[in-house]
């Protein structure tokens, strides 16, 4: 199964390359993507493309990873045309781990239409062709209601609650969503993960 250009109702996704640079430093640079983890946002297009060199990494080692998420259709209303790159994300197994990391940004004139929900059920779909004996895992921060959200509805259940490994804020909650019952080994290495 060819997985690195898929198509949903609404998107067309594509494994991230470097030609998506400017496309995805303008969506990992805005502040309003950023919302929940403000330290998180990328400030130079430099940084942006470390992140997608790991991405090509990933489909070169594991056959998945992170797409490029672009519309089909226009969406007058958001001022968004076809093939504008509204988002990112897939499942990827970051180097050093054991499970796949499931993953979504997109830009927020899309949020609350239901892509997010479209990329994720086709993340799912392809870390458990690729690896089924993976378990997929979203981590996220407690205040991120709309990512606890798509997570739930995606079918991952919460396994695990507290801080923040790293996080600058020590008052910052993660938490850690998986498809499956997790080792307490593994959910300790999880849980640890920066």
């Amino acid at each position: 199964m060819e997985l690195t250009s898929l198509t949903t109702t609404r998107l067309r996704l594509d494994a991230v390359v470097l030609a998506d640079l400017d496309e995805h430093f303008a969506l990992m640079s805005d502040p309003d993507t950023w919302v929940h983890l403000p330290s998180g946002r990328h400030t130079s297009p430099e940084r942006t493309a470390e992140g997608i060199e790991c991405s090509v990494g990933h489909w070169q080692r594991d056959g998945l990873g992170y797409w490029t998420a672009r519309l089909r259709d226009s969406l007058p209303d958001a001022g968004l045309t076809a093939g504008a790159v509204v988002g990112t994300g897939g499942c990827a197994i970051r180097v050093g781990t054991a499970w796949w990391n499931l993953y979504y940004r997109f830009t927020p004139a899309v949020w609350g239409r239901g892509l997010a929900a479209e990329l994720v059920t086709a993340a799912l779909d392809s870390a458990h062709t690729v690896r089924p004996e993976l378990p997929v895992v979203a981590y996220l921060h407690e205040h991120n209601v709309q990512s606890r959200g798509r997570a739930e509805r995606a079918g991952l259940e919460l396994v695990w609650r507290g801080p923040d490994a790293g996080n600058q804020d020590p008052r910052a909650v993660r938490l850690v969503y998986a498809d499956r019952e997790l080792p307490a080994d593994l959910l300790e290495r999880i849980a640890a993960h920066v």
